[in-house]
């Protein structure tokens, strides 16, 4: 589709809901892959990036299934550590399986968003946490690969050079399983990481401080699988409130309190 065509003039009348918050649900279904067991996650939103995490998922070996707002993701054993280029292309965020994938295997091949150099999209802050965290790691034919000697990140104080929304989720994910606390400083501060962060902490991580600049993880050995609902997207709500506002409209925004 090359254009939307709008007629307005009408007043918007009657009740909505609101959607799971996409930007939630993507990182919380990557976290997915830190704990074996049957995790569920409710009020997730039936999107196409939810689909392709999902297809990304049992790429890795996940078992991972989305139905009536519903992703039910079971992991049992070894997975594999690799998240190719035909997925990773169709969705920037498919890079947030590499936090997980490295704390939880101690290696990860990921292709880079879109298959592009760093400088265009970057995900250098990520790198640049987990190499502070005693990960080695290199690039080769539009992929990077992590590795950590000896198995097991640590703890270390990363200070990001700007506000990067999922490299601090990308290094939560990786820092709650490593040896020893963990310091971000100049964190990302929007609701979804508070979010990511409720949800590592009932998994059994030891998280404080998401939602200001500094987050300080304290590294636990092992998690465990959640039922978790989604916080509703803020984003989502704000529209159709603006909206109604704006054709002097009632309506009746329903679950944002959910």
């Amino acid at each position: 589709m090359d254009s939307i065509e709008i007629v307005g003039g009408n007043r918007l009348v009657g009740s909505v809901p609101v959607s799971g918050a996409k930007n939630a649900a993507l990182p919380i279904l990557t976290a997915a892959l830190l704990a074996d067991g049957e995790h569920v996650f409710r009020n997730v939103p039936n999107l196409r990036d939810v689909h392709t995490m999902t297809r990304l998922l049992q790429r890795l070996g996940a078992q991972a299934e989305f139905a009536d707002g519903r992703v039910q993701v079971t992991l049992s054993g070894p997975i594999e550590p690799t998240a190719p280029y035909d997925l990773v292309k169709q969705m920037r965020a498919s890079v947030l399986v590499l936090g997980p994938l490295v704390a939880r295997c101690g290696r990860a091949v990921v292709s880079l968003p879109g298959g592009c150099a760093i400088g265009a999209r970057p995900i250098d802050q990520h790198l640049k946490g987990l190499s502070a965290m005693g990960a080695d790691v290199q690039l080769h034919h539009g992929y990077v690969e992590v590795t950590v000697p000896g198995g097991r990140l640590r703890g270390s104080d990363i200070t990001l050079d700007f506000p990067t929304h999922t490299g601090t989720e990308n290094l939560m994910c990786a820092a709650v399983l490593a040896k020893g606390r963990t310091t971000l400083t100049n964190c990302a501060r929007e609701p979804e990481i508070e979010e990511l962060a409720r949800v590592l902490n009932k998994m059994g991580g030891r998280i404080e401080g998401a939602g200001t600049s500094v987050i300080s993880i304290e590294g636990v050995d092992s998690l465990h699988p959640i039922d978790h609902a989604i916080i509703p997207d803020r984003i989502e709500a704000g529209t159709f409130m603006v909206a109604a506002a704006a054709t002097a409209g009632d309506l009746l925004v329903e679950g944002i309190g959910f």
